[in-house]
């Protein structure tokens, strides 16, 4: 998105120089000042000021050279120019502060009809279970290990909710260090399945370990949640009973993990939105979730140098995680040593 910001911007700066030196004539020096104004505004409504920043140099640079006398030149004899120069990046900073007031205003209301409705349904659950093992103490044991059963499924939901809220939010912080220590991410895969209470979902789940997986300097708590979050969203989004396969493997530079279940192919244009915030298909309002699940795991993925993407294979979604071996066991033994 971000890139595709950059060119639109570094598009319309060339577009609007050449149109500017077409019309020189015609045009005042005060009007050419304004519509190079256009580039920048475009680029700070994206509330990107690394972005804005650049871009207004960029006319600021071309705007000198080619319109501020003496041309062809950086030398300004006119204070009020530098006074217009300035006022590029006025105006850039103030654009840009605002659209991320902005942003910040909608993620948090989108967070709040997240948690509305994605807490509502769980504490539903969990309170009219309770109630009904309270109210009838002498249930027989089929009714209560049933309400049991939909008292801790909705709990784990709630908790993973939650979880992955608090995960977004410290990845957010981007001046928060991950934790990291060596991680054994056989041990990883299975925390994240013991928090599926299924027998039935944990049967489904195949896993297979095609090399001896060495271990992985990171942050055990996020790599559990990434694993959790994928496999919560092959179990959702894959065809009922058929089998999820999990494969890990690990190469001298990178450890790698493919996760495929069963279900509908789908458009590249939904393959390539699925990682984004909120994002969910058109055909799954009948499916519980936030649409943040695969937006963390990408931030997971990206905050320890690595990449996520998604493709259709025969019969189903494969989702494959590529993590760079930054650090390795030996180099630790041989520092220790």
């Amino acid at each position: 998105m971000i890139q595709r910001s950059y060119f639109l911007a570094l598009l319309l700066l060339l577009g609007i120089t050449l149109v500017s030196q077409l019309f020189r004539t015609q045009l005042e020096l005060i009007n050419i000042a304004l519509i190079h104004m256009v580039p920048i505004i475009t680029i700070a409504l994206r509330g990107n000021m690394r972005a804005t920043m650049l871009i207004t140099t960029l006319s600021v640079v071309l705007f000198d050279l080619l319109y501020v006398p003496p041309q062809y030149s950086f030398n300004v004899h006119d204070l009020i120019y530098i006074w217009s120069f300035i006022l590029f990046y006025v105006v850039g900073y103030i654009i840009t502060l605002q659209a991320q007031r902005i942003h910040a205003h909608e993620i948090k209301t989108m967070l709040l009809n997240t948690l509305s409705h994605d807490l509502k349904t769980p504490l539903s659950s969990i309170l009219g279970n309770a109630s009904l093992l309270l109210s009838q103490p002498k249930l027989d044991a089929t009714t209560q290990h049933e309400s049991l059963s939909n008292l801790y499924e909705s709990a784990q939901r709630m908790d993973r909710l939650i979880a992955t809220l608090l995960d977004n939010a410290r990845l957010q912080h981007q001046q928060t260090a991950l934790p990291k220590e060596w991680c054994d991410i056989e041990d990883l895969v299975g925390v994240a399945i013991a928090e599926f209470h299924s027998i039935e979902k944990r049967k489904r789940l195949h896993v297979h370990v095609d090399t001896p997986m060495t271990l992985f300097w990171g942050d055990g708590a996020l790599l559990t949640r990434l694993l959790v979050n994928l496999m919560d969203n092959a179990f959702k989004y894959s065809y009922a009973s058929r089998p999820i396969l999990l494969r890990l493997s690990s190469t001298p530079q990178t450890i790698e993990l493919s996760l495929c279940n069963s279900c509908a192919p789908l458009a590249q244009k939904e393959l390539d939105a699925m990682f984004g915030h909120f994002y969910r298909l058109d055909n799954t309002a009948d499916i519980s979730g936030n649409g943040i699940g695969l937006a963390i795991c990408k931030e997971i993925v990206q905050a320890h140098t690595g990449t996520i993407q998604a493709y259709n294979r025969h019969d189903g979604i494969c989702i494959d995680v590529t993590l760079p071996l930054l650090r390795h066991p030996i180099d630790a033994i041989k520092a220790l040593s």
